[in-house]
């Protein structure tokens, strides 16, 4: 019998952990309270749309302090619009198909075309202040975050195993029951991993919502962005003011890789839907501090057990809890007249748009359409040919990095620190490079559009590589599959609805960078390509607001047209074929 020493050290050490929890969360509680006091004082100052960029290393923790924010708030703003868009669209059939078309239009609209009317309404909205710009700023970036993580949401609830759904019926689960115990935790993985690489996509086009030229009015708000494009746009490049941007936006990325991303994929892997547990658990020492009981967590945690008990309670009472309800749901009943005064309302509302929308294009020329439509045409290869170059090795990378816990390790705080990093404020030293072996805007843009398009089908593949049952890959190694057997019956279907819905996000991602790949300041001059996205960005310089709609709704015709002749055909594959039943 081995006799435990009491005073051991790693008995104390362990005893210890509760005192340096609580001393961790007491300091992120005083941090949060000057970060409100500070972002409080500055929003309610008068508005200042043009503030000069320091290049001074000083000014990059505070530059970098009111970026995050910006990210932060559109994050969470996303979460929220993602669960809540995605349900009631997974969950009424009868304005599901036009919630989707929807979605397939916002994403497919590039950020600056959000522009015009999302910075004057926040201006008009809040006068006086710096909020109505500082708003229009969040917004913008919320419009390059939302809409693959509403995707993967939707696309989570609509592969629910059937089984799970029926134990769910006949446990007599009320909806919100069936929401935090069932619905939330199967999309968990794939939600965590397009937040990731949203992030990601929020500090790609941060250069852009925080430095922008609206007709003849010069936005330009102290951030990080706006750090890296004055840098980046010197003449010559400012490549010491550059480097350290860039090395505080990466120790941003890594902290947050370590302290949010790492612990809430690792908090999820108890999610991934198996029968058997796998061998290979993710870990992370952030998370197992903070599961370790103190007395900051354990008041909280008694608290909402006993609200939570007591929510249960009342619901228990209600008819949807004593009437076992069947899966497919009561028969639906004919839409009453709230309906149609809702349907009639957005009809008249989408009349005038349109109206209005002929009045605003009335005055453009034959030379005009021409050109945007030549442009349409050389962005659609350029679009076309970085999906096909991002698809053939984020594949095999995602699978290798799903499939190895320890491998994902190392490699997740890599991809998204090169994932994270603006490649507009890259771009300077890319195009000198290009042109230096003979290449030009034409070859940096379709680099520029792979590093803005790959993430989003790298993260989709490995959240449904590490989604696929422990069970099912040990049936492939007990049988003795071979590579090709493994690929094309277990990891291809096991991936396939994460890597179309990855498919479909870096579609409209690659359309959204055009923006930014076709059209570039360096210096005093401006570098531009022909191609719509360059088209947009040159409208909106110019204030051209007749243009910019016209190639706005030529963009989102392209994308959304393509999204209904293939990807949503492949989307519906996925829910049928590949959907993992019990």
């Amino acid at each position: 019998m081995k006799i435990q020493q009491t005073f051991s050290r790693s008995l104390v050490a362990v005893r210890t952990w509760p005192v340096l929890t609580d001393l961790s969360v007491a300091l992120c509680g005083l941090a949060v309270f000057f970060a409100v006091v500070r972002m409080g004082a500055y929003w309610l100052a008068k508005p200042m749309p043009a503030v000069a960029i320091s290049h001074s290393v000083s000014a990059l923790p505070l530059y970098a302090f009111y970026s995050i924010v910006r990210i932060g708030i559109a994050y969470l703003l996303s979460l929220v619009f993602a669960v809540g868009y995605g349900y009631i669209a997974a969950y009424n059939p009868r304005i599901e198909a036009w919630m989707v078309a929807v979605l397939d239009i916002l994403q497919s609209i590039p950020v600056l075309s959000f522009l015009p009317g999302v910075m004057l309404a926040m201006m008009a909205l809040v006068p006086g202040h710096q909020l109505g710009i500082e708003m229009g700023s969040i917004l913008l970036i919320f419009t390059g975050q939302v809409w693959n993580m509403a995707f993967s949401f939707y696309s989570s609830l609509k592969s629910i195993p059937r089984e799970m759904i029926e134990a769910s019926r006949i446990y007599r689960y009320s909806a919100w029951q069936r929401f935090w115990q069932l619905e939330m935790p199967f999309a968990a993985i794939g939600l965590i991993w397009n937040s990731i690489v949203s992030v990601a996509g929020g500090w790609f086009f941060l250069i852009v919502c925080e430095m922008f030229v609206l007709g003849n009015r010069d936005f330009r708000l102290p951030g990080l962005g706006s750090y890296l494009q004055t840098a980046a746009s010197s003449n010559p490049v400012d490549m010491h003011a550059l480097l350290w941007g860039l090395a505080v936006l990466v120790a941003i990325i890594v902290a947050t890789d370590q302290l949010i991303w790492r612990p809430l994929i690792a908090w999820s892997d108890k999610f991934k839907f198996e029968q058997v547990e796998s061998a290979d658990r993710v870990t992370s020492p952030i998370l197992t501090l903070l599961q370790q009981p103190s007395s900051l967590t354990k008041l909280p945690v008694r608290a909402w057990n006993s609200l939570e008990e007591s929510m249960y309670r009342r619901l228990s009472t209600t008819r949807e809890c004593r009437i076992v309800q069947p899966v497919e749901g009561a028969p639906r009943e004919r839409a009453g007249w709230v309906s149609f005064a809702a349907g009639a309302v957005v009809c008249c509302a989408v009349l005038w748009g349109a109206w209005n929308a002929i009045q605003l294009i009335h005055g453009v020329t034959w030379a005009d359409i021409k050109l945007l439509l030549l442009g349409a045409g050389a962005t659609y290869l350029r679009v076309a040919a970085s999906l096909l170059i991002a698809a053939l090795w984020t594949i095999p990378v995602g699978v290798m990095i799903g499939f190895n816990p320890n491998l994902a390790r190392i490699l997740q705080p890599i991809t998204q620190i090169i994932a994270s990093v603006p490649a507009p404020a890259l771009f300077p030293v890319l195009l000198l490079g290009l042109i230096q072996l003979g290449g030009g805007l034409g070859v940096g843009s379709i680099a520029l559009m792979l590093l803005g398009t790959q993430w989003y089908i790298l993260f989709n593949v490995i959240a449904g590589a590490m989604a696929i049952p422990s069970d099912l890959k040990e049936v492939a190694s007990v049988y003795k599959f071979t590579r090709w057997q493994r690929w094309t019956r277990l990891i291809l279907p096991g991936i396939f609805p994460y890597l179309v819905t990855g498919m479909i996000t870096a579609s409209g991602g690659a359309w959204n960078a055009s923006i930014v790949a076709e059209y570039f300041r360096i210096g005093d001059q401006t570098l531009q390509t022909l191609g719509l996205g360059a088209q947009i960005s040159a409208a909106t310089d110019q204030g051209r607001f007749s243009i910019l709609l016209l190639a706005t709704v030529l963009m989102a015709t392209m994308v959304v047209t393509m999204n209904r002749l293939v990807w949503r055909r492949l989307y519906r594959l996925a829910e049928t074929r590949y959907k993992l039943e019990g």
